[in-house]
Parts: structure tokens; sequence; C-alpha cells
């Protein structure tokens, strides 16, 4: 197991990195997108944001049966466990100074669980009681089966960023088929690192944000085809509301009733996902079905497939998400592509149509729009 300890935040810092960073995962079966660590993260050392995202690169490649391990994954765990090394300096081998050490494990501390010492004290300075060690906080017990030497210095070292991330990166994959872009999956696999549904869902939150400044780090992509021509319709519509069941070729229209929410889509005028994209398809001369599902298995176009990653999509592309990564019968929402890991989306009862960054969780794939008489794949 890992523990958690509480530790005291040093005042936000700004890095300055010269390159941007780039975390592809490997192709495999489930698929996963690929995944830009901004040049620079306030807060986060530069040693410590390459060690994240070269540990997320090395464990798609060692478990290419994980899919979705990402540096924003690593960085969730490191923020919570300590601070990112706040207050500690690292070295550009990798090596925090002084040494990150938990509170000791002899049952002196509410809600900790004694803990006999299982190292000598060789990583954690004590011989009578093991305590979680470095910036990922693992128990010497756990780190003898899951230390890993991610610098290829022929050490195992808790206390090295480069081996602590990798360690535990891979001790999140384990050694079965998992996909950590699906939310469900990924809580679980946290609940294995600490056992607190607490722990857990602060994780989860700097995750999310985390993911946020990814998706943002990527490079616009030029369009092409009929993509200027769908984000120019869509964007028109900027600000308008949404309504459950509203939209169609011509524009928004009241919709239906009633959203699981409980919105009575007959007294809002605007759009729903399926009605914006189906408006913004019509506009470049395309008829798209009613409804999202429907959209991706019968629209004419190139369908994309999620393995393919992010950084294939082009403005205009329309991205759909799933409750069930394998089943295109379970979507339930599709936005439009602008590039920059960005996309025009009409999200649910209450909001309006808007840019934002594109979802990760559930994302299944994309459809690019081709002209009438072009084949389709």
């Amino acid at each position: 197991m890992v523990a958690k300890i509480a530790i005291g935040l040093a005042a936000p810092f700004v890095v300055a990195v010269a390159i941007v960073f780039v975390a592809l995962f490997a192709a495999t079966g489930l698929g996963a997108p690929a995944i830009v660590a901004p040049a620079a993260v306030s807060g986060i050392d530069p040693t410590l944001l390459i060690a994240y995202s070269q540990a997320a690169t090395k464990a798609a490649e060692l478990r290419p049966n994980c899919a979705g391990m990402r540096w924003s994954v690593l960085a969730g765990i490191g923020m919570v466990e300590s601070g990112h090394a706040a207050g500690h300096t690292i070295s550009g081998t990798g090596r925090v100074d002084p040494p990150i050490y938990g509170p000791l494990l002899d049952g002196s501390v509410p809600g900790t669980v004694r803990v006999p010492d299982t190292d000598r004290g060789q990583y954690d300075g004590n011989p009578t009681w093991d305590r979680a060690v470095g910036p990922m906080q693992f128990l010497p017990g756990t780190w003898a089966s899951q230390g890993r030497d991610g610098n290829r210095d022929q050490t195992a070292d808790p206390h090295n960023v480069f081996d602590a991330t990798l360690a535990s990166a891979l001790y999140l994959c384990g050694d079965g088929e998992v996909d950590l872009l699906d939310s469900g999956t990924l809580a679980a696999a946290l609940r294995r690192y600490n056992d607190s549904a607490v722990y857990v869902a602060e994780v989860l939150g700097w995750v999310a944000a985390y993911d946020e400044l990814s998706i943002a780090a990527l490079d616009p992509i030029p369009a092409s085809g009929l993509g200027p021509r769908v984000v120019t319709a869509a964007m028109r519509w900027l600000g308008t509301p949404y309504s459950w069941g509203g939209g169609n070729a011509a524009g928004p229209t009241s919709g239906v009733c009633c959203s699981p929410g409980g919105q009575d889509g007959r007294t809002v005028v605007g759009f729903d996902c399926s009605g914006l994209t189906l408006h913004a398809a019509a506009a470049a001369g395309i008829a798209l079905p009613r409804v999202s599902s429907a959209q991706y298995l019968a629209g004419p176009g190139t369908r994309i497939p999620r393995g393919a990653g992010i950084g294939v999509l082009l403005p205009g592309d329309l991205v759909f998400f799933a409750f069930d990564l394998e089943n295109p019968a379970t979507i339930h929402h599709v936005g439009i592509y602008i590039g920059g890991g960005n996309m025009i989306n009409a999200p649910r009862p209450g909001t309006v149509v808007r840019v934002e960054p594109m979802y990760l969780d559930g994302y299944l794939g994309a459809l690019r729009l081709l002209p009438i008489g072009t084949a389709a794949r």
C-alpha cells in the first residue's frame, strides 16, 4: 500500500521550460488519445513535469493493455501526496533533497495503522517503524516489490522522481486490461493506491484540472474539407440556450419534453448537442440523423477510432462520447472539434452553446464529414 501524508504547500510558482513535452499513449486495442503535457505548470518543478510525462509514456510501453495512463494522473497523485515535492529541491537526475517522509506508522497518529519496519531503515531512516517515502509516498514494503528504475541508473530509489513516478504508473495499471480514461476504472485504481474515498476524490479533482491543461496545450490544426463550414455554422450560435430536443437544419428551435433532469425543451428555443451538429452539418450540405448515436453510425464520412488519438482530429470533426466505449449504440453526446484541444458544445440543460476543452472521459471516436458522393469509411 501507499500512504497519504499531510504537507504544508509552498506558494505556487511558475516555471519556464523551453520544450513542450509530449506523452503519447501507445496504440492499444482499448485505444488512447495523445496527451500533451504543457510546457510549464505552476507549482511543478520542470524535472518533475518531465518525470510525470516520461513515466506515462513508459508505462504505455511496458503495459500495452493499460490505456489512459497519462501525466495528469501521476500529477494528481503527486499533488495530493507531496504537493509536487513542495519545499524540496529536485536534481537534474531526479533526486529529491531533503527526502520526503510521511509520519511514522507506529500507531501514534490518529487514523494510521502500525507498520513495523520492513527495510531496516534503508528508505525511511527508521529501523523500528515504516513510513511512506518519496514524492509519491510509497511504503518501503510496497517499494520492495513495486519499485522501478525510471532513469536507468541501475537503482530503484523511491526518493527519485523518475523512479517513483514510473512505479506509480505501473502500480495503477496493474497486470490486466484496464482503461484509465474511464473515471470509474481510474477511481478503483486510485483506491488500491490509497483506500480512502476522500483521497480518491481529491486526486480525481486534480487529474481533471490537469487534463484541461493537457488538451489546451494541443496546437491548433488547420481545417480542411468541410470542416471550416461546420465550425463557422456552429460558432454563429455561441451563447444560445440548451434545449432538450432543440435545433434542426435551419437553426435553433423549441425542443421536446423532457430531459432526464426534467427540462421541458418545449419552453426553450435553442439546441441540444445533436441538434447543433445536425444544423452545422446541414450548413455544409450534409444531412445527418437527429440523435447522436445515429449520427455516428449512419453519418456520411470517415470514422476515426478512439485509438487514433485526439492529435489526428481536424476542426469540424464531430466527436462522440459513450457509456460503453465498445458499443456505439450507447453514444449519448456529441460535440464539434475546433482545434487546440477544444470543441463547440451544447453540454446540458441550463447551459448555453460554448467552446470548452474536449472531454477525455467517455470519448469513443469521431466522424469526419465528407462531401456527398465521396466514399465513406
